[in-house]
């Protein structure tokens, strides 16, 4: 199995994306091939100490920003780091690819270039968030802003398939994010996706309201990308308030730090809980191949997880079961 790896995508590229790549190698055997200015990775890996032969290097003379139009990956942009990467996948040189890059770019490119599974409309982003009760996945959280019920009808079946399959629950069970839990409630795409997931042989609790997010009661939260961007980013928000809360607290005096160092083991077991870098990123649920998009600010430790990530993915088959699930349902 090889993982193509955007050595130029996110906030703290390339220099962490290399050491994330190496704790991958160290640490899970992955098989990477890193795409972006071959001359400049070699170097960092030089001064970081990597041996030349730990990673197969393509060289993408290109890079896409935060600023570039989406589309730019197909034209102007091509030869980029992410577009290489994709067009390794696509021509099955590689069997995953990873990337902490524009978000926009990733999912014009996988869509393009690698293409959807046969009978998907849109592709979506998948979040795993851990929450009181489990892990829960929140689809789409970005992908796309503008949907139809049809669509969100499709993010949950294959969220659910993912959560059988990647999480092992068995009867997943669905939420319709909406601003409040009555049936009528929302815009005209909540009341007809509310249909839509009430006629499905999906486990449909109903609506759920943003705060079952973090509380849990489902596996499955749906929505379209511009609400579960939102929804995503007040997450983080007020998961990174909390933290520093809680660190300002133990901060306070010679007591409360003692208390700190006694409470120690359990405080770096709820920080990992609900870190994100343990999960790595989201995958883009649709496409014909696996395709993680980890968060922009990634730092070494979520690109590792964000591989783990891919390797899981395409050892789980899970790109055949969500086709055969389709074909079921439309046959």
């Amino acid at each position: 199995m090889k993982i193509a790896v955007d050595a130029y995508g996110g906030d703290n590229a390339p220099l962490e994306i290399i050491k994330g790549c190496k704790l991958a190698f160290d640490q899970l055997g992955a098989n990477i091939v890193l795409t972006g200015k071959k001359d400049e990775i070699t170097h960092i890996m030089q001064k970081q100490g990597i041996p030349s032969d730990t990673f197969e290097i393509v060289d993408a003379p290109d890079v896409l920003t935060m600023d570039d139009e989406p589309t730019s990956i197909l034209k102007s942009k091509k030869d980029s780091s992410m577009g290489v990467a994709f067009r390794l996948v696509k021509d099955g040189v590689c069997d995953a690819a990873v990337s902490a890059g524009n978000s926009g770019a990733v999912l014009v490119g996988a869509t393009m270039i690698i293409k959807r599974i046969h009978g998907i409309k849109r592709a979506a982003l998948g979040f795993v968030f851990p929450t009181e009760t489990g892990p829960l996945m929140l689809t789409d959280m970005g992908a796309n802003a503008v949907c139809k019920p049809e669509y969100l009808e499709q993010f949950a079946l294959m969220a659910c398939e993912y959560m059988k399959h990647m999480h092992n629950i068995k009867n997943p069970l669905v939420g319709l994010l909406n601003n409040g839990t009555e049936s009528h409630k929302g815009t005209q795409l909540q009341q007809d996706t509310y249909k839509l997931l009430l006629n499905s042989d999906m486990n449909f609790k109903g609506n759920v309201e943003a705060r079952d997010i973090a509380l849990g009661g489902c596996d499955v939260i749906v929505t379209d990308g511009f609400t579960g961007n939102i929804a995503l980013k007040t997450f983080e928000g007020v998961s990174k308030m909390m933290s520093n809360g809680i660190k300002n607290i133990f901060k306070k005096n010679i007591i409360t730090k003692i208390g700190a160092v006694l409470v120690l083991k359990q405080l770096n077991a709820f920080k990992s809980k609900y870190d994100y870098k343990e999960y790595g990123g989201a995958p883009l649920l649709g496409i014909s191949k696996p395709v993680i998009k980890a968060h922009g600010s990634s730092d070494a430790r979520a690109i590792k997880n964000a591989i783990r990530q891919a390797m899981a993915y395409h050892e789980s088959q899970m790109i055949n079961i969500i086709g055969d699930k389709l074909a079921q349902n439309n046959s």
